[in-house]
């Protein structure tokens, strides 16, 4: 595989991921009141979940398998600007494989974990039912804020900011590029702590709002592609 192709394949991949993403979230905000669903308790969400039905729980999977698209995206983007920084893109390289992989087992808990608690909840005794939420609980603090959302985040953000200043140093990128990349990879570190701090939560909204992160995606995506009219 040259230089050339895996950087396509990394430019294509995150512009697909987004569309992909946006898709998905649409889909369960119809659906499932996501992402504010997921903060209820089982009583609720759980009987939610199953009412889904197959299709629901295959857009979960979907869902789940998506950050592993992060990895193709890590290595073009390692073989596009090496030139001016191999040491830091090989250090975003490994954080987007890290990343890819806690978002990964974050988000199949749903599918999997979750929705093996969702058939036996309507069935179980009070005291049962109250185990199942405990467990419930449980999954969604470590796989879910501590695994996907802290973990994952915290590697894919640093990860924008290090691409950020990788592009302010390569002459195939233009300035405002880089700039716009370590701006949301820096906001992203900060949203990071939404389920702590009021001002995050507030900020992160902000952010849904305008769509500054799929914005970012796409404009990344097509800086790698047109990246490669540079490489020999």
């Amino acid at each position: 595989m040259n230089n050339s192709f895996s950087i396509k394949v990394g430019g294509w991949s995150v512009i697909l991921v987004t569309i992909l993403y946006i898709g998905v979230f649409i889909y369960l905000g119809i659906h499932f009141n996501y992402p504010d669903a997921i903060e209820g308790d089982a009583k609720t969400v759980l009987p939610n979940l199953i009412a889904m039905g197959m299709t629901g729980r295959g857009v979960w999977a979907l869902y789940a398998f998506l950050p592993l698209a992060w990895i193709p995206v890590g290595v073009g983007a390692f073989q596009a600007l090496k030139r001016e920084s191999e040491g830091s893109m090989r250090l975003g390289m490994s954080l987007m494989i890290v990343a890819a992989l806690s978002m990964m087992l974050g988000l199949m808990r749903w599918p999997s974990i979750h929705w093996q608690l969702g058939v036996v909840f309507e069935q179980a005794t009070a005291s049962q039912q109250e185990v199942i939420s405990a467990i419930f609980r449980g999954l969604n603090i470590y796989l879910g804020n501590y695994v996907g959302e802290f973990l994952g985040e915290m590697c894919a953000n640093t990860f924008f900011v290090i691409v950020g200043v990788a592009m302010l140093k390569s002459p195939r990128f233009p300035r405002w590029m880089g700039y716009l990349g370590i701006a949301v990879g820096c906001v992203l570190l900060v949203t990071m702590f939404r389920n702590v701090f009021n001002f995050a939560n507030t900020l992160q909204n902000m952010m849904n709002q305008v769509f500054l992160f799929p914005l970012w995606l796409i404009v990344l995506g097509v800086g790698l592609i047109r990246s490669c009219r540079h490489i020999e």
